[in-house]
């Protein structure tokens, strides 16, 4: 009897109709519930001074009468969530705070599925088990926000690197003696394009193990970022992927038995690679080396009650004006206003949809980079130049870095007054003064050309330039808000389009939570071409979704793309599923690097097809903006992974790059050359599946075999009804 009234002591029921705190292990456990379905979680040892601004939450006030419960086992020092029916959904088992490194730990058992964490190019759907470094950088978002098939959602609330599942355990491996083979390349730079010559080198190593079972895997290549990832694990390749650029880590999970097993990786001369390995577990962990406290929101319900509430909290996403959900035609680039204006006329003579024409880099000409100013010889009227536009009912959209020239009128200035990220060519967004005279600029020299979207390139900011660094005049160090500078850049351009009048439409290459209230769309940076490559693009724009940002896209066919681009019939096919995909995409865009990407230049077939896609996008747009305006009223998701709609079907969880694109379609992409016929998994549904094409009603819950044409994927209707 002694014993039962102890461990009862030991568990403290907690309803979440306030804020409230428990000491707990070393500190004390504090939990406040900001939602109806929400609670914030914090953990620390002695006083906390918060140094930093909240930068993730606008809605952060505690709710009563909320529907989460906490549940706080002193004895195990477990800490439970339990959902409205008051079932368990989330169980922490360790938060843990040691030399300023925050970790958390939950469990995670192996019939869960975990998806999210933004965008990353390891191919991966469901992340449970997978470790990930989170950083940013070209190719790269980290947003640590996590959707369970379990019925709960994780935010982890710390603006630094944050180790996903981090491994335990690591062997360096050497390189061979000899020279290696070289290569010359062309790739983009925060100077513009460049040639580069690249040296590969076979990397060695052991690793021993203890007992059989699948591990993850976490190469990290030692460098700011990689030109290959590439790992063999006795002579069987577990790691691959090819790109001009790539970040520094890639993520495998594989099957290895006991016993010591021989390690060979070919990468760059000057790579320095680092494996780390772990044996997956039944846990899933958050680790941030720099943190004040352990700190994180668990949310409760489907994946759309979850998404929902983490936009209310963090920011709902604004109403996607309808002149950006057609065709967005970009390629690097454009030389002058005449070029910009006898491709916009084209189209239209072509009778080829078209909503928003693009202008990349470089248009400031010898005025140094990003200058806020156009090259005169070349643009010589920017005003008329979007106003010739207009009249076609074409949209401009202009890229604008945070990083200038420090030569330039604008640099000169901001070099005066100190608003550059020490040691860097990157306005520091940090310090308030900075971020207003960016703007101020912005508006003085840009907004009145009339202008129509901005595209925020480079937003990481790239090469990771905060690390070792101090900011807001050296307040704080990097390390500190290591993820957050995208955040910031958006933050400065949205608020001052705001409040001079303007509708705000921003396309940037990172984020962060909280990055939809600024009305910013992602994509998926500078990619390659090939299949490979495609199919990651798919698993990372659904990872983005299942964190909670909505506007997401890539470059369809690719950004770096072969110099036979025009004839080769074998990247035509790929383009082409690229460009395909893309009309069932959030933002529909094509873009490529030294390209010119305009359909026509493809040869007639490919034109056609892609005639047929730009018009299918026009014909999708009311049903496009109706799910826009759901998303800024409802917080829904557009491009939706299987876990929103069919969270019971294990099947469906499986699929790695089938989804919903709103409610109505089922969409499945051809990621795989010379294909007749494709397999769809068509998930557990009452009304069944009609395929687009040949009108053809399927039961849910069967894969099914359907014929593709070079001209279209397969495409499903839930349901019988085809119309919009």
């Amino acid at each position: 009897m002694k014993k039962i009234l102890s461990t009862i002591a030991a568990i403290c029921f907690l309803t979440t109709a306030a804020a409230d705190s428990v000491p707990f292990g070393n500190g004390q456990l504090s939990f406040t519930p900001i939602a109806r379905n929400a609670v914030r979680i914090q953990y620390q040892e002695g006083e906390v001074k918060q140094e930093l601004p909240e930068w993730i939450y606008v809605n952060n006030t505690p709710v009563k009468d909320a529907d989460v419960k906490v549940e706080v086992d002193q004895q195990q020092k477990k800490v439970s969530v339990k959902d409205v029916s008051g079932r368990v959904v989330f169980t922490a088992t360790q938060h843990q705070l040691c030399n300023g490194k925050a970790t958390l730990a939950f469990c995670s058992p192996q019939d869960e599925y975990l998806f999210g964490l933004g965008q990353f190019q390891d191919g991966f759907s469901n992340v449970r088990g997978l470790s990930r470094r989170l950083t940013q950088v070209n190719t790269q978002i980290s947003i640590p926000m996590l959707l369970s098939s379990k019925g709960y959602g994780i935010l982890w609330n710390n603006y630094g690197m944050t180790e996903f599942n981090p491994a335990d355990q690591c062997v360096t491996l050497k390189k061979k003696d000899g020279a290696g083979e070289k290569e010359v390349v062309d790739v983009t730079s925060t100077e513009g394009g460049k040639r580069e010559v690249r040296e590969r080198h076979i990397f060695e190593g052991t690793i021993s193990i203890a007992e059989e079972g699948d591990y993850s895997l976490l190469l990290d290549v030692g460098q700011k970022m990689a030109r290959r990832h590439n790992l063999c694990i006795d002579g069987e390749t577990v790691i691959e992927m090819q790109n001009l650029w790539l970040p520094p880590t890639a993520s495998q999970i594989v099957h290895l038995k006991a016993g010591q097993h021989q390690l060979s990786a070919e990468l760059t001369k000057d790579d320095q690679p680092t494996l780390y390995y772990q044996k997956v577990s039944d846990e899933t962990v958050f680790s941030s080396p720099v943190a004040a406290c352990v700190d994180y929101t668990v949310f409760t319900g489907t994946p759309d009650e979850i998404i929902a509430t983490y936009r209310t909290l963090t920011g709902k996403a604004p109403k996607m004006p309808a002149w950006a959900l057609g065709y967005i035609h970009c390629r690097e680039r454009f030389h002058s206003s005449d070029e910009i204006l006898s491709t916009a006329n084209r189209f239209k003579k072509e009778g080829l949809p078209i909503s928003m024409i693009v202008q990349d880099w470089q248009y400031w000409g010898n005025t140094g980079w990003n200058s806020m100013q156009f090259d005169a010889d070349n643009y010589p009227d920017p005003k008329a130049l979007t106003d010739s536009l207009h009249q076609m009912d074409i949209r401009l959209m202009l890229s604008v870095w945070s990083k200038i020239d420090k030569r330039s009128v604008v640099g000169q200035q901001m070099e005066r007054d100190g608003y550059y990220i020490p040691e860097t060519d990157w306005i520091d967004f940090f310090n308030p003064e900075a971020a207003a005279a960016y703007w101020k600029n912005f508006k003085e020299r840009l907004l009145p050309l009339g202008i129509d979207a901005w595209w925020q390139d480079a937003t990481e900011p790239e090469n990771d330039d905060l690390v070792g660094r101090r900011v807001n005049r050296g307040q704080w160090c990097g390390e500190q808000v290591r993820n957050v500078y995208p955040l910031l850049v958006c933050q400065t351009v949205h608020d001052g389009l705001v409040a001079a009048g303007r509708e705000p439409m921003i396309l940037t290459r990172c984020g962060f939570p909280g990055i939809q209230r600024y009305n910013a769309a992602l994509w998926s940076g500078d990619v390659g071409n090939d299949w490979e490559t495609f199919r990651r693009q798919i698993t990372a724009g659904l990872g983005i979704q299942a964190a909670g940002i909505p506007w997401w896209t890539y470059d369809a066919g690719g950004f770096f793309r072969p110099q036979d681009q025009y004839t080769n019939q074998d990247y035509i096919e790929r383009m082409l599923r690229w460009i395909e995909t893309s009309v069932y995409l959030p933002l529909m865009r094509v873009h490529g690097y030294m390209s010119n990407t305009e359909p026509w230049n493809y040869g007639a077939e490919a034109q056609q097809i892609i005639a047929d896609c730009l018009k299918e996008r026009e014909r999708l747009q009311p049903y496009i903006d109706s799910c826009a305006t759901a998303i800024a009223d409802q917080g829904y998701t557009l491009m939706r992974p299987l876990v929103f709609d069919f969270a019971d079907d294990s099947e469906a969880l499986q699929q790695k790059y089938e989804y919903m694109f709103g409610p109505k379609y089922l969409i499945s992409p051809v990621t795989e050359p010379n294909v007749k016929e494709w397999k769809t998994y068509l998930p557990k549904n009452e009304a069944g599946w009609t395929d687009t094409r040949t009108g053809i009603h399927y039961d849910g819950g069967q894969t099914v075999t359907t014929p593709v044409t070079k001209a279209r994927i397969p495409v499903f209707v839930r349901g019988r009804d085809t119309s919009l």
